[in-house]
């Protein structure tokens, strides 16, 4: 169970492994290696339970403990229309009462066990994730099916849950940093458009969700035909088979018919947006348009282009604002890819006195990352994906959520073991193409959250193109 205003942070920022946010490395260059690195991501062994339900099975035999991941492909992305936000919500209340226990108890009954069970949501997929040692594997798996098959959604709870995300969302409109998140979407996809609205949902939406509008979603959706099984840890087929279809040989449903999020229309022309927020010491900047999805064929290029432009301590974003300048802590881009085209963004939280030279600097790497990369920069933001990427399999819940990528987004199984040399074949005329392609300034919406009296005239000035002026209330409804 997630408190809500960290739930709303976490879904706010697509952290995925397939998407082209990532964390900062070092500030040390990577050396250049003579080919792809040798890596051998776990062995993937595929069954099935007699219901038809897939599991994936990749051994790791160090440690005494097993991650077992229900991976449901549903997310936010499959919200009905007027009901943003239930797939969301359904997820936080699959562990607030399931079978015969009410939360207090599987609580407590998770914790006799040693174990930890927690429930997620993204745009394209819900997660039920069970962290339990060896041992207790087996009673540990029924109480995970009771989670994922048989919650109950009680009233009170319910009642609970939307009461702390509605403060939430409240708290969220004083505070710039968590206000971007919900701005920006919405400027950029439109209040119609599922990707214009957080996985969280809008406060009108919330409000409106019974028992009944949960168990629709959860009665559609979490089904054996739309699911995996993805057991990582110190286990074979032979042990596991048994206790999953124990527990879970008799759950039955097809997948749902595949639902299409569609495609939003993109921004032809450059439009800035403010929003006051008087005696801000701080300018939330976030600058971008619509993305790319999962699928395209620019990935390789895209995750080295993001590297070098916003995704690394070292790339050129935080190198100017931060090392040079001093105007922010840290500036980022990233291109948030999900089974549609998600949202490319540049961002950061700069000094108020600052706001309009940031702004600046950012059109100034926006419009150079266009041109043809130094050999040197390629090589080491190339080497830097290729060399880190082992540590994406460090433990066993790191190997499920890798594998759960896999099953999401249809990747081939031999993606990870072919990841490293991909991305050393990426050429400068791969990322200069992509680059063209993907990054259009003078196309991107650009909003500052900030003390209007002091930056309102500065950005002005610069020529950016249009200012319209709104309100928190024009993007939280």
């Amino acid at each position: 169970m997630m408190p809500a205003l960290a739930l709303i942070a976490t879904l706010a920022i697509a952290v995925a492994a397939g998407s082209t946010v990532q964390q900062a490395p070092d500030r040390s260059a990577a050396p250049k290696p003579e080919a792809a690195p040798e890596f051998k991501p776990p062995q993937i062994q595929k069954r099935q339970l007699s219901n038809g339900l897939p599991v994936w099975i990749g051994e790791r035999h160090k440690v005494p403990v097993v991650h077992v991941s229900i991976v449901v492909r549903s997310g936010s992305g499959a919200d009905p229309a007027q009901k943003f936000g239930v797939a969301s919500l359904t997820s936080r209340m699959l562990d607030e009462g399931a079978g015969n226990r009410d939360a207090l108890e599987i609580a407590d009954a998770i914790d006799y066990l040693g174990a930890s069970l927690s429930t997620s949501c993204s745009f394209d997929a819900s997660f039920i994730d069970l962290h339990v040692p060896v041992a207790r594997l087996s009673d540990a798996l029924g109480l995970m099916a009771d989670v994922a098959l048989r919650p109950t959604f009680p009233d009170n709870e319910l009642q609970r849950v939307r009461e702390e995300t509605l403060t939430s969302l409240i708290q969220a409109q004083d505070d710039p940093e968590q206000l971007v998140r919900f701005a920006f979407p919405r400027l950029v996809f439109g209040p119609q458009h599922r990707y214009g609205t957080l996985s969280v949902g809008t406060a009108a939406s919330i409000k409106g969700f019974s028992p009944d509008d949960l168990k629709q979603f959860h009665a559609k959706h979490y089904v054996p035909g739309n699911s995996v099984i993805i057991v990582a840890g110190d286990t074979t087929p032979d042990a596991v088979l048994p206790m999953l279809e124990k527990t879970f040989g008799a759950w039955k449903g097809a997948a749902p018919p595949p639902g299409a999020t569609g495609e939003a229309p993109q921004l032809k022309s450059r439009q800035l947006y403010l929003i006051d927020k008087p005696g801000a010491a701080q300018s939330q900047i976030r600058i971008g348009w619509i993305g790319v999805p999962r699928s395209t064929p620019d990935f390789f290029a895209l995750r080295v282009l993001n590297t070098i432009l916003g995704g690394a301590f070292t790339s050129r974003l935080n190198t100017n604002l931060r090392e040079q300048h001093g105007y922010a802590y840290g500036a980022s881009s990233a291109f948030d890819m999900r089974a549609a085209a998600g949202p490319f963004f540049a961002a950061a939280g700069v000094q108020t006195d600052k706001t309009s030279e940031s702004l600046q600097e950012f059109f100034k790497e926006l419009g150079n990352i266009r041109q043809p990369i130094p050999a040197d920069e390629l090589d080491k933001a190339k080497n830097y994906l290729a060399l880190s990427f082992p540590r994406s399999f460090e433990t066993t819940a790191d190997v499920a959520g890798s594998l759960a990528q896999l099953f999401v987004y249809g990747l081939r199984d031999d993606y990870y073991a072919t990841f490293a040399r991909r991305v050393l074949e990426v050429t400068a005329e791969d990322v200069q193409r992509a680059a063209q392609r993907h990054i259009q300034p003078d196309k991107f919406a650009v909003l500052v959250i900030g003390d209007r009296k002091t930056i309102e005239g500065k950005i002005n000035a610069l020529n950016l193109g249009p200012m319209k002026v709104m309100t928190t209330g024009d993007v939280m409804k």
